[in-house]
C-alpha cells in the first residue's frame, strides 16, 4: 500500500492548505480591513497555486496508476482513491498561472461587488466581473477538454459530481411550467385567509443574536469546532474542525437572520458530522453541493418552519423579544412563515418562489459561460427574467443581478445545486420521517436530535463513499431524485 499510503499524506496537505483558505475566505466577508484587500489577494494566490501544484505533481497520476492496482484496499480505502483520481484530473485540466490569475482575479471582484451593490453601480462591477468570467470560461474550456464535456457541464460536475446540463434542463423545464400554477393557487388560497400580522420590532441585534445561538445548540452545533459572525452575505465556511457561519441583522425583521442562521447551521452541521476517520481525504469530503444545500433546506424549510417547530417557536421567540398580542401566536407564525410573494431577492425569497430565481440564474449563467449572453446586457436580461419567472421587475440592479456574491466570487455552475438540493431536502425529509416516527413529535418540542442522528448515519457521515449524489440518495431513500416528492411537499403545505 506504499503509493496509496503516499497518496493519503499529498491530499492531507492539501486538504490543509484548502482550510488555510477557508480561513481567510472568512476573515475576507467578515472582519478583514477594506485596505488589505491586495495583500489578502496575493496571500490566497500564492496558497491556491500551492495546492495546485501538490495536486498537479506528475508523480500523481504514477502513484494513482500503482494504487488503482492494490488489491488489498477496502472499500473506503478505494472510494477515497476514486476521489483522488476525480480531483487529479480536475486539478491537471487547469494550468497553474490560470489558477493564480483566477484566484487574484475573484478577490478583487469580491470587494468591488460590495461597493458596487451597496452603491448600485453595475457599471463599476463591469470590468472585474468580465475578468472574472474570462478566467473561468478558460478553465471550463479547459476542464471540459480533459473530460469529454462541454464547459458548463465542466463547471457543473466541479461542484456536483455527475451533473449535467441537459439533465438539469429537463427538470427546470418541469418546474418552470409547474411553478406558476402552483404560485397562483397558492395566491389565491392566501387571498382567503386572515393575512397574517408582522411583528413589530425593533429586534436588538444582541436579543436576535442570542436567540440564533439557542436554535444552533439546540440543533447540535459544536460551538467548540465553530462560531457565528456577520457577513454582508449568509455563508459556512472556515476549515475543518473550524466551521464558520454567518448572518446578517435587520432590527425591523428577526425572521431574516433566524432563518439564515437555522439555514446555515444546516450546512455546519454536515461538516461537523463528516466521517471523522477520514477527514483530511477526498472521501471524507461532503458528496456535492446540491447534497450540502439539501442540509440546510433540510433544516430551515422541511424541519423550522414546519407546523410543529413553529408551534414550539412561538412562545420562545416572544419572550426573547418581549412581543405580546396575536401576532406572536403559533397559527399567526405559521402563515406569516408560508407566506408566498413576489420578492426581488433569493435569499428572501419563500418556498415556492424560490426555484424561480435559481431556474433565472441558471439559465443566465449558462447563457454566459456559453458567449450568448454579453455581461454588459446581463441587468436587462436579468430584469426581463425575472418579469418572466417570478412576475416583478427590480427597480435597480442592487435588488437585481448586484445581489448575489456568486459571480464576482467565481461561483459559475452552483446556481442549480439550491433547488436540486431543495428536491433532495423534501426526498430526504421523506425518507427520514417514516424511518422514524419520533423526528416529527420531536420538533414540536424543539427537539433536532432525532432529525440529526438520521442524517449523521445516511448523510453526513457516509461522506464521498457513495460516488454521486444520486447514488447517496438511493442508499438513504431507495431510490435516485425524484421531483414527485417535492411537488408534493410544496402542494401539502401550501394548498393542504
Amino acid at each position: 500500500m506504499t503509493a496509496y499510503r503516499d497518496l493519503e499524506r499529498r491530499t492531507a496537505r492539501i486538504a490543509a492548505i484548502g482550510d488555510a483558505l477557508g480561513i481567510l475566505g472568512w476573515d475576507t466577508q467578515t472582519i478583514m480591513p477594506e485596505g488589505s484587500n491586495d495583500a489578502r489577494a496575493e496571500q490566497t494566490a500564492t496558497l491556491s497555486v500551492l495546492a495546485h501544484e501538490l495536486a498537479t505533481d506528475p508523480r500523481v497520476g504514477d502513484l494513482l496508476a500503482e494504487a488503482e492496482n492494490d488489491a488489498s484496499l477496502d472499500a473506503w480505502q478505494r472510494a477515497n482513491l476514486r476521489e483522488m483520481r476525480r480531483d487529479y484530473v480536475h486539478a491537471t485540466a487547469v494550468p497553474a498561472d490560470l489558477v493564480e490569475a483566477t484566484s487574484k482575479a475573484v478577490s478583487v471582484c469580491e470587494m468591488v461587488w460590495r461597493s458596487a451593490r451597496a452603491n448600485n453601480d453595475f457599471a463599476a462591477l463591469l470590468p472585474s466581473l468580465t475578468e472574472v468570467l474570462a478566467r473561468v470560461r478558460e478553465g471550463a474550456e479547459a476542464k471540459g477538454a480533459a473530460l469529454d464535456l462541454s464547459p458548463y457541464d465542466a463547471l457543473l460536475d466541479e461542484h456536483d459530481p455527475g451533473a449535467r446540463a441537459e439533465r438539469i434542463d429537463v427538470v427546470f423545464a418541469d418546474l418552470a411550467e409547474f411553478l406558476p400554477g402552483l404560485i397562483g393557487r397558492v395566491l389565491d388560497k392566501q387571498a382567503g385567509e386572515p393575512a397574517p400580522v408582522r411583528p413589530q420590532g425593533p429586534f436588538p441585534v444582541e436579543a436576535q443574536k442570542a436567540l440564533g445561538v439557542r436554535m444552533m445548540e439546540r440543533m447540535g452545533f459544536d460551538f467548540s469546532r465553530g462560531r457565528l459572525d456577520v457577513s454582508l452575505h449568509p455563508f459556512c465556511g472556515g476549515a475543518t474542525d473550524d466551521v464558520r457561519i454567518t448572518t446578517r441583522y435587520e432590527e425591523d425583521n428577526f425572521a431574516n437572520a433566524l432563518m439564515g442562521v437555522l439555514h446555515e447551521t444546516g450546512h455546519a452541521l454536515y461538516e461537523q458530522g463528516r466521517p471523522r476517520a477520514w477527514l483530511g481525504q477526498p472521501v471524507g469530503q461532503a458528496r456535492g453541493m446540491a447534497v450540502h444545500e439539501s442540509q440546510s433546506l433540510i433544516m430551515e424549510m422541511q424541519a423550522s418552519r414546519s407546523a410543529e417547530f413553529l408551534t414550539w417557536l412561538a412562545p420562545v421567540a416572544r419572550e426573547a423579544f418581549g412581543g405580546e398580542g396575536p401576532a406572536w401566536e403559533a397559527a399567526n407564525l405559521r402563515r406569516l412563515y408560508s407566506r408566498v410573494e413576489r420578492g426581488l431577492i433569493r435569499v428572501n425569497a419563500d418556498e415556492v418562489t424560490y426555484p424561480a430565481h435559481v431556474i433565472l440564474r441558471y439559465r443566465l449563467e449558462k447563457a454566459m459561460v456559453a458567449g450568448d449572453l454579453a455581461l454588459a446586457d446581463l441587468p436587462g436580461a436579468w430584469n426581463d427574467g425575472m418579469a418572466e419567472l417570478v412576475g416583478v421587475v427590480p427597480p435597480d440592479d442592487r435588488q437585481g443581478c448586484l445581489q448575489d456574491i456568486h459571480w464576482p466570487g467565481g461561483g459559475w455552475g452552483y446556481f442549480p445545486s439550491y433547488t436540486l438540493g431543495a428536491m433532495t431536502a423534501a426526498q430526504l425529509f421523506d425518507a427520514a420521517r417514516k424511518a422514524d416516527p419520533e423526528i416529527v413529535p420531536a420538533l414540536s418540542r424543539g427537539a433536532f436530535a432525532p432529525l440529526v442522528a438520521w442524517l449523521r448515519q445516511n448523510v453526513h457521515g457516509t461522506g464521498c463513499f457513495h460516488a454521486s449524489g444520486d447514488e447517496l440518495l438511493t442508499a438513504a431513500t431507495g431510490r435516485p431524485l425524484d421531483a414527485s416528492v417535492f411537488k408534493r411537499h410544496l402542494e401539502t403545505r401550501y394548498l393542504g
